[in-house]
This record gives C-alpha cells, sequence and structure tokens, in this order.
C-alpha cells in the first residue's frame, strides 16, 4: 500500500469534485491510500472560519474523516511537506504549481488532479 500525503488544495478538490478514474487507481499505480498530515487537517479548521469556504471545508473535513492522519506539525502545510520530502522520499497530492515544482527538484513524486481525473507525475 502506497500513501500519498495530502496538502489542503488536493484534498479539497477530492472531496469536492467528481474524479472519474478513482476507482481505476490501484490498476494504474497500486493500491494507494489518502493520509492527512496534522499541519493540513488544522489549515483546513481554520478555513472553516471563511464564510466564502465554509460549505467546501465542512464537505472536505467530513470527507477525510477515516483518512490517516499522521504526524507532521507546523504553522505553514507547504513548508512542512517541503522539510519532510527532504527526509523521506513521499508521493505528495497537490495541485500547487510552485509545491510541485519543489517536491519533484527533491526527488519525490506527485499526484494531482487534471480535468476531474488523477495524474501521477515523477
Amino acid at each position: 500500500m502506497v500513501e500519498v500525503i495530502c496538502d489542503t488544495s488536493f484534498l479539497i478538490h477530492l472531496a469536492t469534485r467528481r474524479i472519474k478514474n478513482i476507482d481505476n487507481l490501484d490498476v494504474e499505480i497500486g493500491q494507494i491510500s489518502f493520509v492527512v498530515p496534522e499541519v493540513v487537517k488544522n489549515e483546513l479548521i481554520k478555513l472553516q472560519n471563511n464564510s466564502e469556504k465554509k460549505q467546501e471545508i465542512g464537505i472536505t473535513l467530513n470527507y477525510i474523516k477515516n483518512f490517516k492522519t499522521i504526524t507532521i506539525y507546523g504553522n505553514y502545510a507547504d513548508k512542512e511537506l517541503i522539510n519532510y520530502v527532504k527526509n523521506n522520499r513521499s508521493i505528495i497530492g497537490t495541485m500547487d504549481k510552485e509545491l510541485k515544482k519543489q517536491i519533484k527538484f527533491l526527488g519525490s513524486s506527485i499526484i494531482s488532479i487534471h480535468n476531474d481525473k488523477i495524474v501521477f507525475e515523477n
């Protein structure tokens, strides 16, 4: 089982959009499990106070309630994910272009969502 560490933007997309190829991922990539860093969960909880995003954040928090949580703490999710990847080769789920570039530079892989499909990037 491959664990994909998810950032905030990726989780919001995963929870609020219909992903066309989600059922075929285990065939394409192998069996995967989405995990949520504590720093991302805390970021989502803070975003719930934003009245424009309240509904989609609520949907996202409900969607991830049974996801495994991992102990990556800090104040800024992107920075903490980069620090984690420096010491641990990982697959990161993100929609953030700048974060993708930095993760790839550090030798790890990315999963993102494009045209309502999950895409694997080395």
